[in-house]
């Protein structure tokens, strides 16, 4: 029996390991190659060709979206590994082949390999027509939350996004800045950065998400780094693997 080829597209080290660790039980699975972000796994997929991939949804450099839609030629079995909410989630159960939800058992990942091989063996065609769709109803429904709900002090009260300046990472926590007050809400950056309009907020930093509406200057600085400058004065540093998604979306926003 030919292995089945696989990659896995995770820009965690750590669920890249999960995944490996996973596959590396099963006879029939070849991993031929790991990638960390969206331009590396559109590269890979390519010279590879593998009948599957474990592809992650939000990543540095473009998102798993983005990496189906630059192969409309070569696009192998896909199984999302995501943190989307609700709302996405309703899309993908339409749509995808499969998708895994963070966190993820052996179970909920056994049951999506076997879907896998048994798509792969019988040269299914459907899943290009439910990859496309998918693409299609995400575009037309994926707009972020509008507000979050923010529990402090023994009070519970929703806080709109467009209030939100910038996000930073505190631990297991997110730190809101909102003008002069900021807010702790536990939930992981990853997390957070899903639920929210990928036309408004933007990551320049694994510690930092920012309000391109507050963004007044970009000044470049080194190998593809640039300082944000918010129209409250306060200074970020976007990193090299966030500089030009960063420069894209605010690009096109002029």
């Amino acid at each position: 029996m030919t292995p089945l080829r696989v990659i896995v597209v995770d820009d965690e080290p750590l669920a890249r390991e999960r995944l490996r660790t996973l596959l590396d039980g099963e006879r029939d699975v070849t991993i031929v190659a790991e990638c960390a972000d969206a331009r590396s796994a559109i590269d890979a997929i390519r010279t590879h060709r593998p009948e599957l991939v474990f592809l992650d949804v939000q990543m540095p450099e473009g998102s798993g979206f983005d990496v189906v839609e630059a192969l409309p030629d070569a696009r192998p079995a896909i199984v999302f590994v995501t943190a989307f909410d609700q709302y996405a989630l309703d899309a993908f159960d339409v749509h995808a082949l499969d998708y895994l939800l963070k966190p993820f058992d052996r179970e909920r990942f056994a049951r999506a390999l076997d879907r896998a091989r048994a798509h792969v063996a019988r040269g299914d065609q459907s899943a290009e027509r439910r990859l496309i769709a998918l693409l299609e109803d995400l575009r037309a429904e994926r707009r972020g939350v509008q507000r979050i709900v923010i529990r402090e002090r023994g009070r519970v009260f929703f806080l709109a996004v467009e209030t939100i300046d910038w996000i930073e990472a505190a631990g297991n926590y997110a730190r809101l800045h909102v003008g002069k007050e900021h807010h702790l809400l536990r939930e992981t950056m990853k997390t957070l950065e899903a639920r929210l309009d990928p036309a408004k907020f933007v990551r320049i930093h694994r510690s930092a998400i920012v309000n391109l509406e507050r963004i007044r200057e970009l000044q470049p600085s080194f190998h593809g780094e640039f300082t944000v400058v918010l129209e409250d004065g306060a200074q970020l540093t976007s990193s090299r693997n966030y500089g030009e998604p960063l420069r894209r979306l605010v690009t096109a926003r002029i």
